[in-house]
């Protein structure tokens, strides 16, 4: 008994503490959540919500860095739409590039995808080259490809010129072939658009395409009627993130063209950082970001809302 009286005396003494101190249980572990959190809340304050609230505030502001923000209302808006040629240009660009890239990207990532879909010897080698350019960093391989197409010492325009007897032309410079340049470069890194294909390939049930064969359907058929009605969740995912990305594209036209030729590959955001950086006209910057938040956010929900026509989620 006074072994049990001596164990449940720091207990007694524990309670007589919490209530001295007038928290309760559930009060005292949200403290301790809210401490462990907080280095987390005070990084999201400083670098997230506050440029955010920054940014709202700045769209409605003339503010060239050096001096203080002067309120202009709807002003920045109202040049934007009405008044800036250059802007509805680097708009109708980055429409262009979008409506190039992203079914270029979903195509070839899904043609490879369904070409390492096999339990082959070496498939393991061969998935892993045709990842590799994925994992390389954007700038090294826009310098790359600066290299490749340069028409002096480059690769391309040499092999064409001797393999087929093709003149290429002068890629980054040429008004016609300058965009289709940098698309080139992102469908080369396909590999994580590819690998998700894979996924979705490895998910669809066997039973599907053994019916299939025994209905008598081909290649193609198998593909028109079971693989691809089956893979479309995966092509919805590719779909959205394509968008998004193809609207954000920046560090490829900025090491590749600049913008040129003749304002032939002025993508948005390079128009962005352009008025932002070099005109310091921060305030225009953040009313261009704001507008470019709602396209993107308008084309996500629209594919969401359409999604229910087209994707299949059935499952065997």
């Amino acid at each position: 008994m006074a072994e049990i009286i001596v164990q449940q005396r720091p207990a007694s003494a524990r309670r007589v503490r919490h209530k001295a101190s007038g928290l309760s249980h559930s009060t005292r572990e949200a403290l301790w959540g809210y401490l462990f959190i907080a280095p987390w809340l005070i990084g999201f304050t400083l670098f997230s919500l506050g440029p955010i609230l920054a940014t709202f505030y700045l769209s409605l502001s003339h503010y060239d860095v050096v001096s203080a923000p002067r309120w202009a209302g709807l002003g920045n808006f109202t040049r934007m739409l009405f008044e800036d040629g250059e802007y509805r240009n680097s708009l109708a660009v980055t429409v262009e590039y979008s409506l190039i890239r992203v079914p270029a990207c979903i195509a070839v990532g899904l043609v490879l995808a369904m070409l390492i879909n096999t339990q082959a010897r070496g498939i393991g080698l061969f998935r892993l080259a045709l990842y590799l350019p994925a994992i390389v960093p954007l700038v090294a391989a826009s310098i790359l490809w600066l290299w490749l197409l340069n028409p002096q010492y480059g690769f391309v325009n040499p092999a064409l010129r001797d393999w087929f007897g093709v003149v290429a032309p002068n890629w980054l410079r040429d008004e016609k072939f300058a965009l289709l340049a940098i698309v080139s470069l992102s469908v080369w890194q396909i590999g994580h658009t590819m690998m998700i294909f894979l996924a979705g390939l490895q998910d669809i049930p066997k039973e599907l395409y053994e019916a299939a064969d025994l209905d008598g359907a081909g290649f193609m058929q198998r593909i028109r009627f079971v693989t691809l009605p089956m893979l479309t969740p995966t092509i919805y995912f590719n779909l959205i993130i394509g968008i998004i990305n193809s609207f954000q594209v920046f560090a490829a036209v900025f090491i590749l063209t600049r913008g040129g030729p003749a304002g032939q590959t002025m993508v948005y955001i390079m128009y962005l950082y352009r008025r932002g950086i070099e005109y310091l006209e921060m305030g225009y910057a953040s009313a261009m970001a704001l507008v470019l938040v709602a396209i993107i956010l308008s084309l996500t929900i629209l594919i969401m809302k359409t999604s229910d026509k087209w994707v299949n989620y059935d499952r065997v």
